[in-house]
Protein backbone atom coordinates (compact mmCIF):
# COMPACT_ATOMS: atom_id res chain seq x y z
CA UNK A 1 0.00 0.00 0.00
CA UNK A 2 0.94 3.47 -0.38
CA UNK A 3 2.39 5.92 2.40
CA UNK A 4 0.10 8.23 3.59
CA UNK A 5 2.30 9.99 5.18
CA UNK A 6 4.79 10.37 2.19
CA UNK A 7 6.26 14.20 2.58
CA UNK A 8 5.47 13.72 -1.42
CA UNK A 9 1.74 13.90 -1.12
CA UNK A 10 1.77 17.15 1.30
CA UNK A 11 -0.18 20.11 -0.61
CA UNK A 12 1.78 22.32 -2.61
CA UNK A 13 2.02 26.29 -1.60
CA UNK A 14 2.22 27.47 -4.47
CA UNK A 15 2.70 31.28 -2.98
CA UNK A 16 5.53 30.37 -0.43
CA UNK A 17 8.08 27.92 -2.10
CA UNK A 18 9.94 27.99 1.41
CA UNK A 19 6.91 26.20 3.20
CA UNK A 20 7.44 23.20 0.81
CA UNK A 21 9.53 20.22 0.77
CA UNK A 22 9.89 19.59 -3.09
CA UNK A 23 9.79 22.23 -6.04
CA UNK A 24 6.45 23.30 -7.22
CA UNK A 25 6.43 21.41 -10.33
CA UNK A 26 7.26 18.32 -8.97
CA UNK A 27 5.08 15.58 -10.03
CA UNK A 28 5.04 11.28 -9.94
CA UNK A 29 3.84 10.05 -12.81
CA UNK A 30 1.49 7.05 -13.81
CA UNK A 31 4.97 5.03 -14.03
CA UNK A 32 5.26 6.27 -11.01
CA UNK A 33 8.16 7.70 -11.76
CA UNK A 34 9.43 10.94 -9.80
CA UNK A 35 10.00 14.43 -12.89
CA UNK A 36 10.97 17.94 -11.99
CA UNK A 37 9.69 20.77 -14.03
CA UNK A 38 8.28 18.38 -16.50
CA UNK A 39 11.64 16.62 -17.30
CA UNK A 40 11.86 12.83 -16.26
CA UNK A 41 14.68 13.07 -14.03
CA UNK A 42 15.80 8.83 -14.77
CA UNK A 43 15.77 10.38 -18.44
CA UNK A 44 17.95 13.65 -17.41
CA UNK A 45 20.33 11.02 -15.80
CA UNK A 46 20.87 8.82 -19.00
CA UNK A 47 21.77 12.54 -20.52
CA UNK A 48 23.55 14.15 -17.75
CA UNK A 49 24.78 11.15 -15.16
CA UNK A 50 25.23 11.92 -11.48
CA UNK A 51 25.26 13.33 -9.41
CA UNK A 52 23.53 16.13 -10.85
CA UNK A 53 22.71 19.51 -9.23
CA UNK A 54 18.61 20.47 -11.11
CA UNK A 55 17.28 23.94 -10.34
CA UNK A 56 13.50 24.21 -10.80
CA UNK A 57 12.87 27.54 -12.40
CA UNK A 58 9.26 28.52 -11.97
CA UNK A 59 10.05 27.50 -7.89
CA UNK A 60 12.76 30.46 -8.47
CA UNK A 61 10.52 33.04 -10.21
CA UNK A 62 7.74 32.22 -7.64
CA UNK A 63 10.05 33.01 -4.68
CA UNK A 64 11.22 36.03 -6.21
CA UNK A 65 7.76 37.24 -7.30
CA UNK A 66 6.24 36.45 -3.34
CA UNK A 67 8.98 38.94 -1.89
CA UNK A 68 8.04 41.68 -3.95
CA UNK A 69 4.59 40.94 -3.98
CA UNK A 70 4.64 41.23 -0.38
CA UNK A 71 6.79 44.29 0.13
CA UNK A 72 4.30 45.70 -2.49
CA UNK A 73 1.40 44.73 -0.26
CA UNK A 74 2.63 45.61 3.68
CA UNK A 75 5.29 48.24 3.21
CA UNK A 76 4.11 52.06 1.54
CA UNK A 77 7.21 52.80 1.06
CA UNK A 78 10.00 52.37 -1.82
CA UNK A 79 11.53 48.38 -1.36
CA UNK A 80 13.72 46.16 -2.66
CA UNK A 81 14.65 42.44 -2.47
CA UNK A 82 18.46 41.87 -2.49
CA UNK A 83 19.18 38.09 -3.41
CA UNK A 84 21.80 36.68 -1.09
CA UNK A 85 24.23 35.35 -3.74
CA UNK A 86 26.30 33.57 -1.40
CA UNK A 87 23.50 30.76 -1.23
CA UNK A 88 23.87 30.16 -5.24
CA UNK A 89 26.26 32.08 -6.82
CA UNK A 90 26.23 31.82 -11.16
CA UNK A 91 25.79 33.72 -14.49
CA UNK A 92 22.49 32.29 -14.45
CA UNK A 93 21.40 33.34 -10.57
CA UNK A 94 22.38 36.39 -11.48
CA UNK A 95 20.52 36.62 -14.76
CA UNK A 96 17.37 35.48 -13.19
CA UNK A 97 17.59 37.49 -10.51
CA UNK A 98 18.37 40.52 -12.65
CA UNK A 99 15.37 39.28 -14.66
CA UNK A 100 12.86 39.56 -11.82
CA UNK A 101 13.77 42.95 -11.13
CA UNK A 102 15.78 42.04 -7.52
CA UNK A 103 18.98 43.32 -6.72
CA UNK A 104 22.22 41.19 -5.23
CA UNK A 105 24.04 41.04 -2.10
CA UNK A 106 27.90 39.71 -2.80
CA UNK A 107 30.68 39.27 -0.56
CA UNK A 108 33.79 38.88 -2.72
CA UNK A 109 35.14 40.10 -6.34
CA UNK A 110 33.85 37.27 -7.81
CA UNK A 111 30.50 37.56 -6.53
CA UNK A 112 30.71 40.85 -7.48
CA UNK A 113 32.17 40.02 -11.38
CA UNK A 114 29.31 37.34 -11.96
CA UNK A 115 26.70 39.47 -10.99
CA UNK A 116 27.82 42.10 -13.28
CA UNK A 117 28.80 39.76 -16.22
CA UNK A 118 24.84 38.30 -15.13
CA UNK A 119 23.67 41.49 -15.71
CA UNK A 120 22.91 43.32 -12.03
CA UNK A 121 22.65 47.05 -12.43
CA UNK A 122 25.63 47.84 -10.66
CA UNK A 123 23.08 50.43 -8.72
CA UNK A 124 21.19 46.97 -6.95
CA UNK A 125 24.58 45.34 -6.02
CA UNK A 126 25.36 45.84 -2.31
CA UNK A 127 29.02 44.30 -1.24
CA UNK A 128 29.36 42.57 1.86
CA UNK A 129 32.25 40.82 3.92
CA UNK A 130 34.03 41.54 7.13
CA UNK A 131 37.33 41.39 5.46
CA UNK A 132 37.39 42.73 2.22
CA UNK A 133 40.91 43.24 0.18
CA UNK A 134 41.63 46.58 -0.98
CA UNK A 135 41.44 45.23 -4.35
CA UNK A 136 37.88 43.91 -3.63
CA UNK A 137 36.60 47.46 -2.64
CA UNK A 138 38.47 49.44 -5.81
CA UNK A 139 37.02 46.90 -7.51
CA UNK A 140 33.50 47.88 -5.84
CA UNK A 141 33.98 51.55 -6.55
CA UNK A 142 35.11 52.09 -9.89
CA UNK A 143 31.90 50.07 -10.21
CA UNK A 144 30.00 52.02 -8.52
CA UNK A 145 29.14 49.33 -6.04
CA UNK A 146 27.59 50.51 -2.52
CA UNK A 147 29.85 49.23 -0.01
CA UNK A 148 28.52 47.96 3.54
CA UNK A 149 31.14 49.04 6.30
CA UNK A 150 31.56 46.23 8.70
CA UNK A 151 34.27 47.64 10.88
CA UNK A 152 36.78 50.92 11.20
CA UNK A 153 39.54 48.48 8.84
CA UNK A 154 36.64 49.38 5.60
CA UNK A 155 36.38 53.00 7.13
CA UNK A 156 40.05 53.65 7.04
CA UNK A 157 40.05 52.71 3.34
CA UNK A 158 36.96 53.80 2.00
CA UNK A 159 38.36 57.58 3.36
CA UNK A 160 41.32 56.83 1.70
CA UNK A 161 40.13 55.93 -1.89
CA UNK A 162 37.61 58.93 -1.50
CA UNK A 163 40.23 61.17 -0.69
CA UNK A 164 42.39 59.87 -3.85
CA UNK A 165 39.07 60.63 -5.81
CA UNK A 166 38.14 63.69 -4.41
CA UNK A 167 34.62 62.35 -4.82
CA UNK A 168 31.60 61.63 -2.19
CA UNK A 169 31.14 57.54 -1.72
CA UNK A 170 27.83 56.89 -0.72
CA UNK A 171 28.00 54.32 2.24
CA UNK A 172 26.00 51.96 4.34
CA UNK A 173 26.93 50.25 8.07
CA UNK A 174 26.44 47.36 9.11
CA UNK A 175 25.75 46.82 13.12
CA UNK A 176 24.84 44.09 15.39
CA UNK A 177 21.29 44.91 16.85
CA UNK A 178 21.75 42.26 19.90
CA UNK A 179 18.77 40.00 19.07
CA UNK A 180 19.55 36.13 18.99
CA UNK A 181 17.22 33.56 17.48
CA UNK A 182 17.32 29.84 18.51
CA UNK A 183 19.64 28.48 14.83
CA UNK A 184 22.58 26.96 15.05
CA UNK A 185 25.38 28.70 16.78
CA UNK A 186 27.20 29.02 14.04
CA UNK A 187 25.08 30.68 11.51
CA UNK A 188 23.69 33.14 14.05
CA UNK A 189 24.90 36.57 13.18
CA UNK A 190 23.04 38.97 14.45
CA UNK A 191 24.30 38.69 18.36
CA UNK A 192 26.54 41.04 20.41
CA UNK A 193 29.49 38.55 20.13
CA UNK A 194 29.83 38.27 16.33
CA UNK A 195 32.70 39.03 13.34
CA UNK A 196 29.65 40.53 11.79
CA UNK A 197 29.38 44.29 12.17
CA UNK A 198 29.76 47.45 14.83
CA UNK A 199 28.76 46.81 18.21
CA UNK A 200 24.93 48.73 18.71
CA UNK A 201 27.24 50.18 21.77
CA UNK A 202 29.92 52.06 19.56
CA UNK A 203 27.46 53.37 16.60
CA UNK A 204 27.62 57.28 18.01
CA UNK A 205 31.77 56.99 18.14
CA UNK A 206 31.51 55.80 14.50
CA UNK A 207 28.48 58.61 13.25
CA UNK A 208 31.00 60.95 14.49
CA UNK A 209 34.18 59.68 12.52
CA UNK A 210 32.12 59.42 9.58
CA UNK A 211 31.03 62.83 9.96
CA UNK A 212 34.48 64.30 10.45
CA UNK A 213 35.21 62.48 6.99
CA UNK A 214 35.17 64.64 3.79
CA UNK A 215 33.76 62.12 1.10
CA UNK A 216 32.33 59.52 3.00
CA UNK A 217 27.82 59.83 2.93
CA UNK A 218 25.99 57.66 5.53
CA UNK A 219 23.18 57.09 3.85
CA UNK A 220 22.00 53.17 5.32
CA UNK A 221 21.23 51.15 7.87
CA UNK A 222 22.23 47.02 7.91
CA UNK A 223 21.42 44.13 10.29
CA UNK A 224 20.94 40.59 10.19
CA UNK A 225 19.97 38.32 12.88
CA UNK A 226 20.34 34.84 11.36
CA UNK A 227 19.43 32.03 8.90
CA UNK A 228 17.12 29.10 8.84
CA UNK A 229 15.10 31.72 11.04
CA UNK A 230 11.81 29.86 12.19
CA UNK A 231 10.72 32.93 14.93
CA UNK A 232 8.77 36.09 13.73
CA UNK A 233 9.40 37.68 16.85
CA UNK A 234 12.97 38.96 16.48
CA UNK A 235 12.11 40.61 13.52
CA UNK A 236 9.01 42.43 15.16
CA UNK A 237 11.68 43.84 17.56
CA UNK A 238 14.11 44.72 14.37
CA UNK A 239 12.50 47.17 13.08
CA UNK A 240 12.01 49.21 15.95
CA UNK A 241 15.67 48.96 17.10
CA UNK A 242 16.99 50.00 13.31
CA UNK A 243 14.72 53.07 13.65
CA UNK A 244 15.70 54.24 16.94
CA UNK A 245 19.52 54.00 15.12
CA UNK A 246 18.12 56.12 12.65
CA UNK A 247 17.29 58.84 15.01
CA UNK A 248 21.02 58.33 16.99
CA UNK A 249 22.56 59.14 12.96
CA UNK A 250 20.33 61.99 12.44
CA UNK A 251 21.69 63.43 15.74
CA UNK A 252 25.08 63.22 14.23
CA UNK A 253 23.87 65.16 10.63
CA UNK A 254 23.43 61.53 8.75
CA UNK A 255 20.21 61.46 6.50
CA UNK A 256 19.71 57.51 6.69
CA UNK A 257 17.69 56.72 3.59
CA UNK A 258 17.95 53.40 3.03
CA UNK A 259 17.62 50.58 6.30
CA UNK A 260 18.63 47.03 4.62
CA UNK A 261 17.11 44.29 7.54
CA UNK A 262 18.96 41.32 6.31
CA UNK A 263 17.43 37.93 5.43
CA UNK A 264 17.44 34.78 7.18
CA UNK A 265 13.85 33.06 6.56
CA UNK A 266 13.93 29.70 7.11
CA UNK A 267 12.64 26.76 4.74
CA UNK A 268 11.03 23.57 5.15
CA UNK A 269 13.79 20.80 4.61
CA UNK A 270 11.69 18.00 6.66
CA UNK A 271 9.02 17.71 8.03
CA UNK A 272 9.01 18.35 10.96
CA UNK A 273 9.87 21.98 10.07
CA UNK A 274 7.35 24.99 9.75
CA UNK A 275 8.66 28.19 8.71
CA UNK A 276 6.55 31.24 8.35
CA UNK A 277 5.71 31.92 4.81
CA UNK A 278 7.61 34.52 2.74
CA UNK A 279 4.34 36.96 3.37
CA UNK A 280 4.29 36.41 6.77
CA UNK A 281 7.61 37.63 7.18
CA UNK A 282 7.83 40.83 4.84
CA UNK A 283 4.20 41.97 6.50
CA UNK A 284 6.37 41.00 10.08
CA UNK A 285 9.14 43.16 9.42
CA UNK A 286 7.31 46.00 7.25
CA UNK A 287 5.00 46.08 9.96
CA UNK A 288 7.39 46.60 12.56
CA UNK A 289 9.33 49.60 10.46
CA UNK A 290 6.29 51.49 9.79
CA UNK A 291 4.99 51.59 13.21
CA UNK A 292 8.10 52.95 14.40
CA UNK A 293 8.69 55.44 11.75
CA UNK A 294 4.77 56.35 12.04
CA UNK A 295 6.16 56.56 16.15
CA UNK A 296 8.90 58.79 15.54
CA UNK A 297 7.34 61.04 13.00
CA UNK A 298 10.21 59.66 10.04
CA UNK A 299 9.75 59.45 6.82
CA UNK A 300 9.27 55.58 5.43
CA UNK A 301 12.70 54.76 4.50
CA UNK A 302 13.49 52.52 1.49
CA UNK A 303 13.11 49.22 2.88
CA UNK A 304 15.33 46.44 1.58
CA UNK A 305 15.91 42.60 2.54
CA UNK A 306 18.24 40.15 1.85
CA UNK A 307 16.73 36.79 1.67
CA UNK A 308 19.26 33.85 -0.19
CA UNK A 309 17.96 29.98 0.93
CA UNK A 310 14.31 30.79 0.93
CA UNK A 311 14.56 32.09 -2.46
CA UNK A 312 16.90 29.33 -4.09
CA UNK A 313 16.70 26.13 -1.60
CA UNK A 314 13.75 24.34 -2.33
CA UNK A 315 13.71 24.82 -5.97
CA UNK A 316 16.77 22.48 -6.32
CA UNK A 317 17.45 18.87 -5.86
CA UNK A 318 20.57 16.40 -6.05
CA UNK A 319 20.23 13.07 -7.99
CA UNK A 320 22.65 10.12 -6.82
CA UNK A 321 23.26 6.91 -8.30
CA UNK A 322 23.58 4.35 -5.47
CA UNK A 323 26.93 1.87 -5.21
CA UNK A 324 28.30 -0.38 -2.73
CA UNK A 325 25.74 -1.65 0.40
CA UNK A 326 26.73 -2.58 3.67
CA UNK A 327 24.94 -4.34 6.16
CA UNK A 328 26.00 -4.36 9.60
CA UNK A 329 23.58 -7.23 11.05
CA UNK A 330 21.57 -5.65 14.12
CA UNK A 331 23.17 -2.55 13.46
CA UNK A 332 22.62 -0.78 10.13
CA UNK A 333 22.74 -0.93 6.59
CA UNK A 334 24.95 1.83 4.83
CA UNK A 335 24.09 2.32 0.98
CA UNK A 336 26.90 4.64 -0.60
CA UNK A 337 26.16 6.97 -3.32
CA UNK A 338 28.74 9.00 -5.79
CA UNK A 339 28.62 11.92 -4.47
CA UNK A 340 28.62 13.56 -0.53
CA UNK A 341 30.92 16.15 1.17
CA UNK A 342 32.27 17.62 -1.58
CA UNK A 343 28.43 18.22 -3.40
CA UNK A 344 27.14 19.08 0.35
CA UNK A 345 28.91 19.74 3.15
CA UNK A 346 26.34 20.54 5.35
CA UNK A 347 25.30 17.57 7.19
CA UNK A 348 29.34 17.14 7.90
CA UNK A 349 29.92 20.76 8.80
CA UNK A 350 26.27 21.93 10.23
CA UNK A 351 24.60 18.20 10.61
CA UNK A 352 21.84 19.59 8.53
CA UNK A 353 19.25 17.28 7.86
CA UNK A 354 16.97 16.67 4.47
CA UNK A 355 14.33 15.03 2.77
CA UNK A 356 15.39 12.15 -0.03
CA UNK A 357 13.43 9.52 -1.89
CA UNK A 358 14.01 7.07 -4.71
CA UNK A 359 13.36 8.26 -8.25
CA UNK A 360 11.81 4.97 -9.23
CA UNK A 361 9.92 4.24 -6.14
CA UNK A 362 9.21 8.25 -4.25
CA UNK A 363 6.29 6.67 -2.21
CA UNK A 364 7.81 4.48 -0.77
CA UNK A 365 5.87 0.91 -1.95
CA UNK A 366 5.71 -2.38 -0.81
CA UNK A 367 8.44 -3.26 1.76
CA UNK A 368 10.60 -0.40 3.30
CA UNK A 369 13.74 -0.64 5.29
CA UNK A 370 16.14 2.30 7.22
CA UNK A 371 19.33 2.84 5.39
CA UNK A 372 22.20 5.37 6.10
CA UNK A 373 23.32 7.13 3.30
CA UNK A 374 27.39 7.47 2.88
CA UNK A 375 29.20 9.47 0.62
CA UNK A 376 32.15 8.19 -1.18
CA UNK A 377 34.84 10.46 0.84
CA UNK A 378 37.41 9.46 2.72
CA UNK A 379 35.72 10.51 5.85
CA UNK A 380 33.69 8.35 8.22
CA UNK A 381 31.72 11.21 9.19
CA UNK A 382 30.97 11.43 5.23
CA UNK A 383 27.22 10.89 6.00
CA UNK A 384 24.62 12.67 3.87
CA UNK A 385 21.33 10.57 5.57
CA UNK A 386 20.86 8.61 8.97
CA UNK A 387 18.46 6.04 9.62
CA UNK A 388 16.23 7.25 5.95
CA UNK A 389 13.83 4.85 5.00
CA UNK A 390 13.28 3.92 1.55
CA UNK A 391 11.66 1.04 -0.29
CA UNK A 392 14.34 -1.75 -0.84
CA UNK A 393 16.88 0.00 -2.83
CA UNK A 394 19.54 -1.55 -5.27
CA UNK A 395 22.90 -0.87 -6.96
CA UNK A 396 22.07 1.88 -9.35
CA UNK A 397 19.09 2.98 -7.95
CA UNK A 398 18.66 6.99 -7.87
CA UNK A 399 17.81 8.85 -4.69
CA UNK A 400 16.52 12.62 -4.81
CA UNK A 401 17.38 14.52 -1.93
CA UNK A 402 15.42 17.67 -1.79
CA UNK A 403 15.93 21.66 -0.63
CA UNK A 404 19.26 21.14 -2.13
CA UNK A 405 19.48 24.99 -3.94
CA UNK A 406 21.09 26.67 -1.15
CA UNK A 407 24.80 26.11 -0.03
CA UNK A 408 25.36 22.77 -1.58
CA UNK A 409 26.70 24.14 -5.08
CA UNK A 410 28.09 27.44 -3.44
CA UNK A 411 30.08 25.31 -0.68
CA UNK A 412 30.96 22.74 -2.55
CA UNK A 413 34.46 21.26 -3.58
CA UNK A 414 37.39 19.24 -5.18
CA UNK A 415 37.55 17.33 -1.66
CA UNK A 416 39.53 13.56 -2.71
CA UNK A 417 39.91 15.18 -5.74
CA UNK A 418 36.72 14.88 -7.09
CA UNK A 419 35.06 16.83 -10.07
CA UNK A 420 31.92 18.96 -9.19
CA UNK A 421 28.53 17.30 -10.80
CA UNK A 422 27.04 19.22 -13.61
CA UNK A 423 23.54 21.66 -12.89
CA UNK A 424 20.58 21.88 -14.78
CA UNK A 425 17.46 24.23 -15.13
CA UNK A 426 14.11 22.76 -15.80
CA UNK A 427 11.15 24.63 -17.06
CA UNK A 428 8.36 23.35 -18.96
CA UNK A 429 9.99 19.81 -20.19
CA UNK A 430 12.71 21.36 -21.38
CA UNK A 431 15.97 21.01 -19.16
CA UNK A 432 19.49 22.88 -19.98
CA UNK A 433 23.13 23.19 -18.18
CA UNK A 434 23.90 26.06 -16.39
CA UNK A 435 26.95 24.80 -15.62
CA UNK A 436 29.11 21.88 -17.18
CA UNK A 437 30.53 18.75 -14.90
CA UNK A 438 33.96 19.29 -14.19
CA UNK A 439 36.25 15.99 -15.06
CA UNK A 440 39.37 15.23 -13.63
CA UNK A 441 41.51 16.96 -16.32
CA UNK A 442 39.76 20.31 -15.37
CA UNK A 443 41.73 19.71 -11.56
CA UNK A 444 44.90 20.04 -12.60
CA UNK A 445 44.20 22.97 -14.80
CA UNK A 446 46.16 25.10 -11.91
CA UNK A 447 48.55 22.61 -10.86
CA UNK A 448 52.14 23.87 -11.35
CA UNK A 449 55.65 21.83 -11.62
CA UNK A 450 58.28 23.36 -10.03
CA UNK A 451 60.96 24.05 -12.82
CA UNK A 452 63.23 21.89 -10.81
CA UNK A 453 61.23 19.02 -10.46
CA UNK A 454 60.75 19.01 -14.00
CA UNK A 455 64.41 19.20 -15.47
CA UNK A 456 64.80 16.36 -12.43
CA UNK A 457 62.93 14.19 -14.43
Amino acid sequence: MEDKKSFLKEKIDIKSPNKNIVPLTTSVGSDGKLSIGGCSIEELVKKYDTPLYILDEMTLRSSCRAYKKALEKYYPGESLTIYASKANSSLFMSNLIASEGLGLDAVSEGELLTALQGGVPNEKIVFHGNNKSDKEIKFAVENNIKVIVDNDYDLERLEEISNSLNCDLEIMVRFTPGIECHTHEYIRTGSFDSKFGFGIEYLNILFTKISNTKHLKLKGLHAHIGSQIFELEPHKDLGEIMVNVILEAKKHGHDIKKLNVGGGLGIKYTENDDPPSIDEWVKTISTSVVKACRKFSLDLPILMCEPGRSIVSTAGITIYKIGASKEIPGIRTYLSVDGGMSDNPRPITYQSNYSACLVSNPYNLNSKKKYTIAGKHCESGDVLFKELELANCRTGDLICVFGTGAYNNSMSSNYNRIPRPAALLVCDGEAEIIQKRESPLDLLKYDVLPDRFIKQN
